[in-house]
């Protein structure tokens, strides 16, 4: 019996990490070699994309994708970790319109810096944040660059605003959330968060942790990007990790045999002077085809 492989959706539940969905699908499966592309903290739930044998070799394409998620923020209330699971550590009335609170989300989208939030698993100096957090360290952290496309306002009912946002992955939606309550002055943290997309991945094609089954193909982890069709003496080639003529496409992109099996991941890349095709990831056993 051949080892499990592929790409798994996930429905994270709340209160656990992501570390845990990894374990509960390799003992679900009987296969050490699961990962996963991309964190949700205990406090989320949603969608998670997780690989499997040779699928994690894919996950790199997957981390980058953009992501959309759906929570409730609550005005009046800081917290440490600027979520539900931290401690309160102010209070302010909230006197906020809902035109006023709509204008404050639409204002923080765009290209931006972002500073992750101290409790968070980034790791400064090889340690997390969050360790250094709990024993009242302070620790500088660099702003990274992030890309907030819409930050709607789906509904008010004071203290609670229901939310969409779009961003560009390793963007902190409670940093997001805390940033609108310090622009309306009475604060605010995150008390829901349900990412419902990855990418072209949607929640709904998810699975329960519990009812984990049949992995998608390996090739669905890079669907998304551009696709290049051999013939078989091609297919040989890039079985073989052999560098090919370029194939006129931006970025890496999925190369498939004649069976349309994914066979590897390819860039076109400068090779002293003319352009090359040239194997990012090879999938496929280098065994040679047969060419009719």
């Amino acid at each position: 019996m051949s080892a499990p492989e592929g790409l798994l959706l996930v429905d994270k539940p709340q209160g656990i990490t992501s570390h845990d969905v990894v374990d509960k699908v390799r003992r679900a499966l009987g296969t050490r070699k699961v990962g996963h592309a991309g964190t949700l903290d205990p406090m989320a739930t949603g969608l998670m994309l997780i690989g499997v044998g040779r699928a994690t070799r894919l996950l790199r394409y997957l981390t980058g994708l953009h992501k959309t998620y759906e929570g409730t923020g609550r005005l009046g209330e800081e917290t440490d970790t600027l979520d539900a699971d931290g401690k309160t550590i102010r209070t302010a009335a909230v006197n906020v319109t809902t035109d006023r609170l709509g204008a404050i989300l639409a204002s923080l989208t765009g290209d931006q810096e972002q500073i992750p939030p101290a409790f968070s698993a980034i790791k400064v100096g090889g340690k997390k944040l969050y360790e250094a957090a709990r024993k009242g360290e302070e620790v500088s952290v660099p702003p990274r660059r992030v890309f907030v496309r819409a930050f709607d306002l789906l509904s008010f009912v004071t203290p609670d605003f229901d939310f969409r946002v779009e961003c560009s992955s390793g963007t902190y939606i409670r940093s997001l959330v805390a940033d609108a309550g310090t622009a309306l002055g009475c604060g605010a943290h995150l008390v829901r968060l349900v990412r419902t997309h990855v990418g072209p991945f949607a929640l709904t094609e998810a699975a329960a942790i519990d009812a984990i089954g049949e992995p998608y193909p390996a090739a669905r982890a890079v669907e998304h990007l551009p696709r290049r069709n051999l013939d078989a003496a091609g297919a040989a080639a890039a079985a073989s990790g052999r560098s090919m003529d370029p194939a006129g496409l931006d970025g890496s992109y999925g190369v498939y045999g004649p069976d349309g099996g994914l066979i590897a991941v390819y860039r076109d890349e400068p090779d002293g002077e003319p352009m090359m095709s040239r194997p990012e990831m090879v999938l496929a056993p280098s065994q040679r085809p047969e060419v009719e």
